[in-house]
């Protein structure tokens, strides 16, 4: 059975040199596993963004988040 993917909305901001010029993102971000909002969920998929975007998870910081049904 193929798996379903997990949807989240996200607004985030990165502080690295080379987005500068475009440090605010916002969009849906597809994951395979749940990431639960009490247990550190904003760290994880702050490191999940980091490594997408090459960046340091420092150099995120997430405005807001949410699973999308």
């Amino acid at each position: 059975f193929p798996s379903m993917s997990n949807k989240y909305y996200t607004h985030f901001v990165t502080a690295a040199e080379q987005a500068r010029n475009s440090d605010e993102w916002c969009g849906v971000v597809e994951l395979e596993k749940p990431i639960e909002h009490r247990q550190g969920g904003a760290r994880e998929l702050r490191q999940l963004l980091a490594r997408n975007f090459e960046l340091d998870s420092k150099e995120i910081r997430i405005l807001h988040w949410a699973r999308l049904q």
